[in-house]
């Protein structure tokens, strides 16, 4: 975008040298420290993978990577942020999202052959994002090393060329051959692409910067890109939301009341476990595959899923079905949320083959509902109350599926979309040990939460978005103090 002045809308591309280098870490600290100053911030990353989104105020969604960038630039989530979302739903293939909406669903190999036509729309987003924005900072995915996957290419050189961005690239030191990454890198680009970027950083550093002073003057020598600075470790990084099921961990605490949680194969809008690992009274647990159950768990927590028929047919491949069916004979509490709350019920039938081949799957039997999955996909934004205790709730829906039967008599919330539209959402069985709702991001909700655990006589103080945005500043201090920053606006200014 050109603004009136003829001036561009001052924008940079942080591209890394590998996947996991802290990519959206750096972005979300940068949006809050330039923030910090006044200016009018966006995030934007052309493509993601992630099976944990985010549902946006205009009704799409967004990778949840994108919408922590959001709240470090403290503006609303809007599907330009992302415009292609992939939701892995089996080790080949994945749903497309563009621009919010559900686009198809592709193999790898498919989706290699037409990602280069969706390059439109997302420089169609981004020319929105660029609009009414001072400065955007854009999030590459994957390498640029990754040449064989060049050609169409919309992630990183391909969108960077498209959009005719500057590029800074950040390499992760803690997983070792930092050098070799960055040397590496310009060694297989082309020169054009050689050329686009501008700088490096060093992420990730434990131990005193200055010990990588003759490193940084290295790697400027070989590459002729200015080194920007290097990052230490940033060790409150654990109190942000996770993006992806890799990164999650149990909770630091070891309070009273112990929330085991099965991670199935196809996990998705994990955030319902955010707010959980933060809290000191609560003991969670994330049980990998081929381990049992705990026997001694107040609450089994069952997520969210991508492939919820394909991981019910998982958690019953791992024997969590004897261990749950045990846990409530032994008087144990158990909540589903969205596809948690679907692999509760008696059946989840798939007439269309949506997920893969049509058929009804036996569900774990546990509420007397029955679950049929739909083409539509239901993404609001949602809010209201939890009937048990009649605590404020908040969150999102992001599913497909309609769930009916006697236990949706005994629902688990009242709450009202984001026109106003109230219903009832969920069951529970005729004790309220069991239940299931398709509201993500409820134990975001400090209220919510605090009452939940108040049943478990457990104690939460924590004000768990209050927290996410002091650690938003935290970072931005963090990197302020150790990278040029001005640097990095230059290079963004003068694209």
């Amino acid at each position: 975008m050109t603004h009136s002045t003829g001036r561009r809308t001052p924008a940079l591309m942080i591209q890394g040298t590998g996947s996991n280098v802290g990519k959206s870490l750096i972005v979300a600290g940068l949006c809050r420290l330039f923030a910090n100053r006044g200016m009018t911030v966006r995030p934007f990353k052309p493509q993601n993978m992630s099976n944990n989104a985010a549902v946006t105020s205009d009704g799409g969604e967004i990778g949840r990577a994108q919408a922590l960038q959001a709240m470090g630039c403290r503006v609303p989530l809007t599907v330009h942020m992302n415009p292609v979302l992939l939701k892995p739903e089996t080790d080949t293939g994945a749903q497309i999202i563009v621009q919010g909406k559900r686009f198809g669903t592709m193999r790898a190999r498919e989706y290699g052959k037409q990602k280069a036509e969706l390059l439109p729309k997302v420089l169609e987003s981004f020319s929105k994002l660029q609009s009414d924005a001072d400065l955007v900072i854009v999030e590459g995915a994957g390498s640029p090393a990754e040449i064989n996957l060049r050609a169409g290419d919309i992630a990183n050189m391909g969108f960077a060329e498209a959009a005719d961005l500057p590029v800074v690239l950040c390499a992760d030191i803690d997983r070792g051959g930092v050098i070799a990454s960055v040397v590496g890198t310009h060694a297989v680009l082309e020169p054009s692409e050689q050329d686009r970027i501008k700088a490096f950083f060093i992420n990730r550093f434990r131990g005193d910067p200055s010990l990588f002073d003759d490193g940084m003057r290295e790697i400027a020598q070989r590459t002729g890109w200015q080194g920007l600075g290097v990052v230490p470790w940033f060790a409150d990084a654990n109190k942000l939301p996770a993006e992806d099921a890799l990164d999650l961990a149990s909770g630091a605490g070891s309070g009273r009341v112990k929330i085991v949680v099965p991670v199935i194969s196809r996990i998705a809008n994990f955030d319902d476990l955010d707010p959980l690992r933060m809290e000191p009274d609560v003991s969670l647990e994330l049980i990998g595959p081929g381990t049992p159950l705990p026997g001694d768990a107040d609450l089994v927590l069952l997520p969210g899923s991508k492939s919820t028929i394909g991981d019910l047919a998982f958690f019953r491949e791992q024997g969590w079905d004897i261990d749950l069916a045990a846990h409530v004979r032994r008087g144990g509490h158990v909540l589903g949320i969205c596809g948690g709350y679907q692999m509760l019920g008696k059946t989840l039938s798939d007439p269309d083959g949506i997920e893969g081949t049509a058929g009804t799957a036996e569900g774990l039997g546990l509420l007397d509902v029955e679950t049929v999955l739909t083409p539509d996909k239901s993404l609001v934004e949602a809010e209201g109350k939890h009937l048990a205790s009649g605590a404020s709730v908040k969150g999102y829906e992001i599913h497909i599926g309609r769930t009916s039967g006697p236990d949706c008599a005994r629902p688990y919330l009242h709450i009202r979309d984001a026109g106003g539209t109230p219903k009832l959402d969920g069951a529970q069985s005729s004790d309220g040990r069991i239940a299931g709702t398709y509201l993500h991001g409820l134990f975001t909700d400090d209220g919510f939460r605090k009452a939940y655990l108040q049943g478990f006589e457990a104690v939460s103080d924590l004000a768990y978005e209050h927290q996410i945005d002091a650690v938003l500043d935290d970072l931005a201090k963090h990197l302020e103090g150790v990278l040029d920053t001005e640097a990095i606006l230059e290079i963004a200014i003068n694209r």
